[in-house]
């Protein structure tokens, strides 16, 4: 969004879109927020640049143009962009007495400058195509937040109260997208044993409860061991990660029963000792775990690196970025997964139209 509402910029955002597609990739993730601050996307609350809204306009857009659908996040947890801390920021300023970040998800008026903002995307018109944001088949899903913490209350229940309400209203103006937290998977109270699984923290959310509400559609996880375990070495890191993934495939199967998406996972290269075989290793383990489960029609639907940038966009780099041409090893693991879950893809669609033809033919038969 942001180097799309800027005109000599575009290229960049065209090329990022391109190269993906190239690699086979299908599903991008992207900011629809920008609160505040410098060159914001809402100045303040129901306050718009249209000039800004006209760069996600643009990658939305050229993503169409490519194939490629996009989950687009409403709102931050963190202070880059505004975050929930500038909507509270706003809700004091006009004489709310708020004394946390985390009244984001308590307040009335906070809340309710959420959704004017959650209102005014889904029912944007996209400048160059025409279409509503809320029926434009390039938008696969809403992201109610990147990265939801309360850490304020780690029963998990503001959090659970706040999901339901907020992905409720998304459908009362959206019903044709998908709709998911933003979750990064951490477990909470409602399953207290699996809390072994989480890095040494709590935050608040609940992998399990969280994703069992009915507007929920599809679960997510993220999953960055080196942020997260920043004492240990890489074979504990990996270890980390690998029942990391399993237990979350594993639930999403059999305790949610919905799809699983690994929304951000990288290894930084600015971390100690870095090599681009330690950041391969990172991506072969997370693709081996979704190809294992996607192949057996299991929950693992994909899995989304953080993050794919073009050449020219220095001012976002922060160690996790790909650029395909200064990564050749890593960027060959990305297209190869992409061949096979694709192969997957056309095999469970074949499977699919089979299925159509025999209850068809079934039909037919014994109308005769």
């Amino acid at each position: 969004m942001y180097i799309g509402s800027d005109q000599s910029q575009r290229d960049k955002v065209s090329s990022a879109l391109q190269d993906a597609a190239s690699h086979g990739l299908t599903v991008g993730r992207t900011w629809a927020f920008s609160d505040g601050g410098y060159s914001p996307l809402q100045y303040y609350p129901g306050s718009y640049n249209e000039n800004m809204f006209q760069g996600l306009d643009f990658a939305i857009s050229e993503a169409g143009k490519n194939g490629i659908k996009l989950i687009l996040s409403l709102v931050n947890n963190y202070n880059d962009f505004g975050g929930k801390k500038q909507y509270v920021d706003w809700a004091k300023s006009q004489g709310q007495s708020l004394t946390s970040e985390d009244d984001f998800f308590k307040n009335d008026v906070v809340k309710n400058y959420f959704k004017n903002h959650i209102k005014a995307v889904l029912t944007r018109r996209n400048s160059i195509t025409g279409i509503a944001y809320k029926d434009d088949p390039t938008i696969m899903a809403w992201e109610l937040m990147n990265e939801p913490r309360c850490q304020s209350d780690p029963s998990g229940s503001t959090m659970q109260a706040w999901i339901t309400e907020l992905a409720s209203y998304i459908k009362s103006i959206d019903s044709n997208h998908l709709v998911e937290a933003g979750l990064e998977g951490f477990y909470g109270h409602s399953d207290a044993q699996k809390q072994q699984f989480n890095p040494n923290f709590q935050v608040g959310t609940d992998f399990i409860a969280n994703n069992q509400i009915p507007e929920i559609d599809f679960a997510t996880v993220h999953s960055y061991p080196d942020q997260w375990l920043t004492g240990a070495d890489d074979d504990a890191q990996l270890n980390f990660l690998t029942d990391w993934l399993k237990v979350h495939i594993q639930d999403a199967q059999s305790i949610l029963k919905k799809p699983l998406i690994f929304a951000e996972f990288g290894k930084t290269y600015k971390g100690p000792g870095f090599t681009p075989e330690q950041r391969d290793l990172v991506f072969t383990t997370v693709y081996s775990y979704i190809f294992w489960s996607a192949r057996g029609g299991g929950a693992a639907a994909g899995g989304l690196f953080w993050q794919l940038m073009a050449e020219g966009m220095d001012s976002f780099r922060d160690g996790y970025e790909i650029i395909f041409s200064e990564s050749p090893s890593v960027s060959d693991i990305i297209l190869q997964q992409s061949k096979r879950l694709n192969k997957i893809r056309k095999m469970y669609a074949r499977l699919r139209n089979l299925d159509k033809w025999k209850r068809s033919r079934d039909r037919i038969n014994h109308g005769n």
